[in-house]
């Protein structure tokens, strides 16, 4: 075949493990703790020590079918446990407690954000979401030996695993970061990169048309355990980089056909991805039933009462947002990245605030402290209560946007109700038109290249009437009605 590509169409698959926020482990009752001294939550059960027996963790089980069911899976009636055998270091009884052909749920999909914005999404396609209990981690920080910790040994694990049709770096990133917030929103993983909690695989090919009109596809490599976003990002577009030219360098070797599948490791000094072996099919690890567990019968009655856990979900408050409130794409998105923040917004607006009101406040100082503290929005510190009170406040004039932004942090630090703090701040708007008129006068009378501008007209009039403005609200401590100043400046200068 001809080395001349018409047509390159990356296509990928992902698998995302997701550790679940379970107390315990997946079949003991170790703690499922980030952080703790090494092989500290451990047991007889998850380190296979011979004659133990597993006992499932049902909260385990809730969770993971929270997530197929607001992923649109099935969940069949019957599901149950196999043993995947293989050895690491770091899976000490030599096999894996997973589920390999009735997994907990099948066959769903996830709609994700397109660049266009709300208007477009494409839909990726679920396979199955299938429980399984995590392995401990090997640690290679000795120049001479490798330390295993087994902590981790038994966690409950959710593998995610999606059908191949992401063809764009930009599609990847959005499932990704779609699957992140969507198992935080129904509070199944805290999906934290940096502890382990949330995983990559990507599976990534090409489709390549040649000019005579010849498809072929390229080896599927897999790439094992990205830890980050931005590992993913780098090394989804070195593997299409690289699968092409291999296929340019040898077109009629480098194929499916003849190469099969293999798994490859993405070396983040070096930014490319390393031949690991070649990939296992599913007889290579020697699946049978798990002879301590028995089966799972999900009865209809147990997928209601989890089904009416999930409430409304990111896409749907997102679109809500923007019919309902006016909110464009980025503040609807800003005020869906999790739960509560929503929820702090909607029962605000239920309380009597007006809705433009709360999300200014939200989207200001309330992300200016989430940044600071590496937190939510929800998690600053403000109540329902206190960010209602502050946006009727602005709503009634009785606070400027200036001193409502120094209110919201004073409530956050003192928990204080914010009419409390305007008092004891002086905050409070001052609707005195004889004192504001003091003020501007002053203004008019220390600023007199300002008021000249202003009143020659041409491109310096907004500027100087701004700063005028400015020089009236620094005298009144931020204090005056901005309405007051604007209507007097306006009388006084004949505009």
């Amino acid at each position: 075949m001809n080395a001349t590509a018409a047509n390159v169409l990356p296509v990928v698959g992902l698998e995302i493990h997701v550790e679940l926020a379970t107390q315990t482990k997946m079949f003991c009752r170790c703690r499922n703790r980030f952080g703790d001294p090494p092989n500290t939550n451990v047991c007889p059960v998850c380190i296979g020590m011979p004659g133990v027996l597993p006992v499932m963790n049902r909260k385990a089980v809730d969770l993971a079918m929270k997530v197929g069911l607001a992923l649109n899976c099935t969940v069949p009636p019957l599901t149950k446990w196999d043993r995947k055998s293989y050895y690491y270091p770091d899976l000490p009884k030599n096999y894996q407690i997973s589920q390999y052909d009735l997994p907990l749920t099948v066959n769903g999909y996830l709609e994700i954000p397109l660049a266009e914005g709300a208007a477009k999404s494409k839909k990726v396609r679920i396979r199955r979401a299938h429980l399984e209990e995590d392995a401990g981690k090997s640690i290679h920080d000795h120049p001479h030996h490798t330390s295993v910790d087994l902590n981790r040994a038994g966690v409950p694990l959710l593998e995610i695993v999606s059908e191949p049709d992401m063809n764009t770096m930009e599609e990847v990133m959005a499932y990704a970061r779609s699957m992140q917030r969507l198992v935080r929103w129904l509070g199944a993983s805290e999906a934290n990169m940096q502890m382990g909690h949330m995983r990559f695989e990507p599976n990534i090919n090409l489709h390549i048309t040649a000019q005579d009109g010849r498809t072929v596809q390229t080896p599927i490599v897999e790439v094992k355990n990205l830890n980050s976003f931005r590992a993913m990002e780098r090394t989804v577009a070195y593997e299409i980089q690289r699968q092409l030219e291999a296929w340019r360098a040898d077109p009629d070797g480098y194929t499916m056909d003849k190469l099969g599948k293999q798994n490859r490791g993405f070396d983040d000094a070096r930014g490319v991805t390393v031949f690991q072996r070649e990939k296992e099919e599913a007889h290579d690890y020697r699946y049978f039933p798990e002879p301590d567990l028995v089966p799972v019968e999900v009865d209809q009655a147990w997928q209601a009462a989890t089904r009416a856990t999930i409430g409304e979900l990111p896409l749907a408050r997102r679109a809500r947002y923007m019919a309902e409130y006016g909110l464009t794409f980025k503040e609807a998105d800003a005020l869906t990245q999790d739960a509560p923040t929503g929820e702090l917004l909607d029962s605000a607006v239920a309380a009597g605030a007006e809705a433009r009101r709360c999300v200014n406040l939200l989207l200001s100082r309330g992300a200016a402290l989430a940044n600071e503290r590496d937190c939510t929005i929800a998690e600053v510190g403000i109540t329902v209560e206190a960010l209602a009170e502050l946006a009727k406040m602005l709503s009634d004039g009785r606070i400027n946007a200036t001193a409502a932004a120094k209110v919201f942090d004073l409530t956050v630090q003192t928990h204080q109700s914010p009419s409390a703090i305007a008092q004891e701040q002086g905050l409070l708007t001052v609707r005195d038109t004889s004192a504001i008129e003091q003020w501007v006068e002053a203004a008019i009378a220390t600023n007199p290249q300002a008021v000249a501008d202003v009143k020659e007209g041409g491109k310096k009039q907004k500027k100087a009437f701004g700063f005028l403005m400015g020089q009236v609200m620094q005298m009144s401590g931020g204090a005056a009605a901005p309405a007051d100043v604007q209507r007097l400046l306006q009388q006084k200068l004949g505009g």
